[in-house]
């Protein structure tokens, strides 16, 4: 194994591994606070399912990548590749659209308490399994196509129009499918991004209004303004991150609908980034989030004591 393709294998198993631990961490966190406390706010139900998405995307996508790169060949057949591209689709969509989600929530819960949005307020925690379920339906629906063009890597040369994943080709067979798949799938994702960053712009208003109170009004709010200012904060970083990382992506997958056939370095650069958010989003998480946090530390404080 060349100096290259040993950088690159370090570097799919480190997100890989940091990526799923990170999110599993965060995923039974969850599963013990509802052990005490079978009910979750809604933006906890967000982030966990959050987790979930992020954890999925890392198990279908970074996962076969890291064991092509180490030399593990012939891993999938054809009907293995469609369930796992098809799988990789779905969570990479779920991961954007509950950041949006996440955003959106955040949003509305610090708008002023007018009659609409006081209605708003309280509906909301109601709509969030069924916003779940909608958004699953609807990414299942428009990711549908991705399992027909999904087949086994065949020996001899790939062909044209065809994204070469190592483990799988996804093959479009002509230049129009492959635009538009590519439109399709950025056309959502840039739906969606523009959603959170709307979203997360008012936030940033009302945190700057919420800064040039007077002191007197922030120390008569100072609870339930700052734990506001925590969740908001949190959404924000999120947010951020997601966009930085969306937006490289783009830019390669902007490249790629310009070629052909796209060189392996680019398509493993492009998943590389578009995994970074999963893989760091879950420790934003687990430092911003004082319910996580708290319970985290509780559960090592005990079994440092059991362990002494």
């Amino acid at each position: 194994m060349d100096l290259c393709l040993s950088i690159k294998g370090i570097s799919f198993l480190l997100q890989t591994g940091i990526g799923i631990l990170g999110n599993v961490l965060v995923l039974l966190t969850y599963i013990h606070i509802v052990c005490f406390d079978p009910h979750l706010l809604p933006v906890d139900m967000i982030l966990c399912h959050l987790a979930f998405s992020n954890l999925m995307l890392l198990l279908t996508r970074c996962v076969p990548q890291t064991m092509d790169v180490f030399g593990l060949r012939d891993l999938l057949n054809d009907a293995g590749c469609k369930v796992v591209i098809y799988s990789y689709r779905i969570a990479r969509a779920l991961s954007v659209c509950i950041t949006c989600m996440l955003s959106v929530f955040q949003a509305v819960m610090l708008t002023p308490a007018l009659p609409f949005w006081l209605r708003l307020k309280t509906m909301l925690p109601r709509l969030v399994i069924p916003t779940f379920a909608a958004l699953w339906l609807m990414n299942m629906a428009v990711c549908i196509a991705a399992p027909f063009f999904s087949i086994a890597p065949k020996n001899g040369t790939v062909p044209a129009f065809t994204l070469n994943l190592g483990f799988c080709h996804v093959d479009f067979r002509d230049n129009l499918s492959y635009v538009i798949n590519g439109v399709a799938v950025s056309g959502r994702d840039f739906v969606f991004v523009g959603l959170m960053l709307g979203s997360s712009g008012y936030i940033l208003v009302v945190l700057h209004r919420h800064a040039r109170r007077s002191q007197n009004v922030r120390r008569s709010q100072a609870g339930g303004a700052s734990m506001e200012t925590r969740a908001a904060n949190t959404v924000i970083t999120l947010v951020s991150l997601y966009a930085v990382f969306f937006g490289i992506d783009n830019v390669i997958w902007m490249y790629m609908l310009t070629v052909d056939q796209v060189p392996p370095l680019v398509a493993d650069m492009r998943v590389w980034f578009s995994s970074c958010y999963a893989s760091l989003s879950p420790f934003l998480i687990m430092t911003s989030n004082k319910k996580v946090k708290n319970r985290i530390m509780c559960v090592s404080a005990n079994d440092q004591e059991q362990l002494s």
